[in-house]
């Protein structure tokens, strides 16, 4: 039962994260494309948004590990 409760923590943990960041990576790319010259600035905020998201995914791998070893 253990196991299961890791596997969902982890799973549903990254799956927004996941979506989150495809669609972030989206947009810019489509921004980019409409502006080319703003590249630098779209680039820069795209990295600091997809760190942010990343470390939802990371709080979930936490959970998990706590779960399974503690």
């Amino acid at each position: 039962m253990q196991d299961l409760a890791v596997g969902l923590a982890m799973g549903l943990g990254a799956l927004g994260p996941g979506i989150g960041i495809g669609i972030l990576v989206s947009k810019a790319l489509e921004a980019i494309g409409r502006n080319p010259d703003a590249s630098n600035k779209i680039q820069t905020n795209m990295i600091l948004g997809m760190a942010f998201a990343e470390a939802i995914a990371i709080y979930a791998l936490v959970v998990a590990l706590i779960i399974k070893f503690v």
